[in-house]
């Protein structure tokens, strides 16, 4: 898993009722773009995290020309 600062962060629910969880990587703290990340949550909270299985990266959109 390769993220870049201004990426989100999908974590999927587990169980039934558990909703997806995204957030906003400001900071690759790994080497070329490897986990960990420093994430924003929409809250205003932050956490480091190092993504498993249950996580997608949703990479920012390049500007259009």
């Amino acid at each position: 898993m390769r993220a870049s600062k201004g990426d989100h962060l999908v974590q999927h629910g587990r169980v039934v009722g558990q909703h997806d969880q995204e957030s906003e990587v400001v900071e690759v703290m790994g080497q070329e773009g490897n986990p960990p990340y420093r994430v924003r949550f929409q809250d205003g909270h932050e956490a480091i995290m190092s993504p498993g299985p249950d996580c997608q990266v949703k990479h920012k959109e390049e500007p259009q020309r």
